[in-house]
């Protein structure tokens, strides 16, 4: 018994750290949901008012919900495609590799806000280098990326891109743990670069794919940071992802309330997301069997 309360002494500050900072919210979080919360006064219990109008009356949820899967949607696959692409590059053998690798990897590490300062000048329509490059190489005036309705969501998109090293380690990791053997007796069968990717990598490949997968859904989701930065959920509302409109309701307007009943139809939203991925994976995802 002393050795299992030295045992919880050594990790008391993890367990108070989990139960303050991450426990005590989430329960909490499900009791203002259902109270009118401004912080600054107690809360009020409201019922089911706060779901009621996001559902019915709140043009903006449904805005930011749309804003949020359409990122999703091409945000994720682009992400897989490139990181697997990269990860394919990274895996042969030549000279130099090891720099090569640390070189992609190093933007998954830099400081988001960094990054989006970087891509605001990059993005700038007047001054920044995308736009200089378009017009000096190809004679094209660059559009006003993130001030345009129509450029700005796919900005952000192809931004996401940036990071993508951070999943490329995954992907490396997963294709050093295919067998050798594979690849030798499919050589010797005949079979090509081609039928070796097809039939041999990518199908070793999905349980990784599928951990990305999940978690790019995930994240797209959270997607906050690079929008607060950049812009602000404009124009025309054509950014407002779904966290950035969760926190506007909660610091901007203090209708913590009303943040609290978003976060947990976003949980709901995340789960059922999740939910539905882990149901596909018998389909195509291969664990060696």
């Amino acid at each position: 018994m002393r050795k299992r309360w030295v045992g919880y002494a050594f990790i008391s500050p993890w367990l108070l750290g989990f139960l303050i900072f991450t426990l005590y919210p989430f329960l909490a979080s499900i009791y203002f949901s259902f109270t009118r919360y401004d912080i600054v006064s107690k809360p009020v219990w409201v019922g089911l008012v706060n779901y009621r109008a996001l559902l019915h009356d709140d043009p903006l949820f449904w805005k930011s919900l749309h804003v949020t899967f359409n990122f999703a949607l091409f945000s994720v696959p682009i992400g897989i495609v490139a990181g697997v692409g990269l990860a394919l590059l990274l895996n042969m053998n030549v000279r130099g590799i090891g720099i090569y690798r640390t070189l992609f990897f190093l933007p998954s590490i830099a400081p988001t806000v960094a990054n989006a300062m970087v891509f605001l000048w990059l993005l700038n329509p007047e001054i920044g280098l995308v736009n200089g490059m378009l017009k000096s190489a190809f004679g094209i005036e660059g559009p006003a990326w993130l001030q345009s309705t129509t450029w700005a969501p796919w900005s952000l998109i192809l931004m996401s891109l940036w990071g993508v090293g951070g999943s490329m380690v995954i992907y490396l990791a997963g294709l050093k743990d295919i067998p050798s053997y594979l690849y030798e007796a499919a050589v010797i069968d005949g079979a090509g670069p081609l039928h070796r990717l097809l039939h041999i990598t990518l199908p070793m490949l999905t349980p990784v794919i599928f951990f990305n997968l999940v978690m790019g859904v995930i994240g797209a989701f959270q997607y906050f940071t690079e929008a607060y930065v950049m812009t602000q959920g404009g124009p025309e509302d054509r950014t407002l992802f779904y966290a950035l409109y969760l926190f506007r309701r909660a610091w901007q307007y203090l209708d913590m309330g009303y943040a609290s009943a978003m976060a947990w139809i976003l949980f709901l939203i995340v789960m059922a997301l999740t939910g539905f991925l882990f149901s596909t994976q018998r389909r195509w995802v291969h664990y060696g069997d």
